[in-house]
């Protein structure tokens, strides 16, 4: 098949979303079909990738990270008829998702939406009424999604969601893949502890992704606070860097963190497996997650999980037997942490259990799973609902 994807998120950004296009795109390659990625032109992107087309974009005002592409002229549209698509897979329902929909309908070739992220948690990057602002952006979402002849939603909890905020699309779980990464060295794990600070005898919690608000870290400096009472000598280390990073370094030296936390900046994907290896335990503080791959990183590096309460911790760790789920809340999640650094043979138990649960969601059986959907459409049968071997519940239809 000839697939296309198209991103408003892309490398050399770092983020969920662009993780999740370049693993899927890599997967569809190596099982032999043609994909080409249609996404913005980034700072610092290179000049020529093979089989990616750039389009230009401005930098978004509300956030330093982030291109809108702009992606308007017949120069566009010809190169993507040139391609010949079999299907139009958009990651956006707006800018390059309008692009996708537009094409497919031209070419008469199915269109296929992943519903990445809960909209209404983002409305404070759009200046206006947040409440309006959110409602606007679920109407949106919605409304393309039932423009689009198959929905891909990352976690089972995520379709009743959608079908309470009126999605008709037929709906199909299909989770970012995640591969077990290579053992670490015991010298260069040493040498990341030591970096860290992480003194024996303290555990070394780790967070990775973007320093933004959606992600509920306030709340999980305020839990570290309560931690480093029952633990003195516990450390956190926060990979990922965003616009809130002044605003956190701040709070740390208000909550008398300021050596405890280390602030370790942005670090690109193929090394952060690094940094969970090197780690004792992964702290998940966000309520915003439709899938929370990081967690999910953790788990594949052996990494025990602590959540606290939301949707996507509880598709994730559910009969897993590698994290705990505490209530949202610092004093359950400071609980959750003391508890398991004082249990080692839980922590070696879940550190066991993580790969294992990781392993059923490979990059190539979730890409096995899409692409079993985009051949039903491309044959023109309505897809049945693909879960990937592991998937902790069914998908709703």
């Amino acid at each position: 098949m000839r697939i296309g994807l198209f991103t408003n998120n892309y490398r050399p950004l770092v983020n969920g979303l662009a993780t999740s296009v370049a693993t899927f795109a890599r997967a569809f390659r190596a099982a032999g079909h043609h994909t080409s990625i249609v996404a913005p032109c980034y700072p610092g992107a290179p000049r020529r990738e093979p089989d990616v087309i750039r389009v230009p974009g401005l930098r978004a005002p509300t956030h330093h990270a982030y291109v809108l592409p702009l992606p308007w002229g017949r120069g566009l549209a010809r190169t993507i008829g040139g391609l010949d698509l079999d299907v139009f897979h958009a990651q956006h329902p707006l800018l390059l998702g309008g692009v996708a929909l537009r094409a497919a309908r031209r070419a008469g070739r199915p269109l296929v939406f992943t519903y990445h992220t809960h909209y209404e948690c983002y409305a404070h990057y759009v200046p206006g009424p947040a409440r309006l602002v959110a409602a606007l952006a679920v109407r949106q979402a919605v409304a393309f999604a039932n423009r689009a002849d198959l929905v891909v939603v990352p976690a089972p909890s995520l379709t009743r969601r959608l079908r309470a905020q009126g999605v008709r699309t037929r709906m199909a779980v299909v989770p970012t893949g995640v591969a077990i990464p290579p053992e670490l060295a015991p010298d260069r794990r040493r040498y990341l502890r030591q970096e860290l600070g992480a003194a024996a005898g303290g555990p070394l919690c780790l967070h990775v992704g973007r320093l933004a608000r959606e992600k509920n870290l306030p709340a999980l400096l305020s839990a570290f606070a309560l931690v480093r009472r029952q633990l003195p000598a516990a450390r956190l280390a926060l990979v990922g860097d965003g616009d809130e990073r002044s605003s956190l370094q701040a709070a740390c030296r208000r909550l008398g963190l300021a050596r405890a936390v280390s602030f370790v900046g942005a670090v690109p994907h193929e090394v952060v497996h690094e940094y969970y290896q090197a780690a004792d335990l992964f702290l998940f503080g966000s309520t915003s997650e439709t899938q929370g791959l990081a967690a999910l990183e953790a788990l594949a590096a052996g990494l025990p999980v602590v959540a606290v309460s939301s949707d996507a911790a509880t598709d994730l760790l559910a009969g897993t037997a590698a994290g705990v789920v505490t209530e949202d809340a610092p004093g359950p999640l400071a609980r959750g942490v003391a508890d398991l650094w004082n249990h080692p043979e839980t922590r070696e138990a879940m550190r066991q259990a993580g790969p294992r649960a990781a392993a059923r969601l490979s990059p190539e059986a979730t890409a096995a799973a899409l692409l079993e959907l985009y051949g039903d459409l491309v044959r023109g049968r309505q897809p049945a609902p693909a879960r990937p071997q592991g998937q902790p519940r069914e998908a709703e239809t």
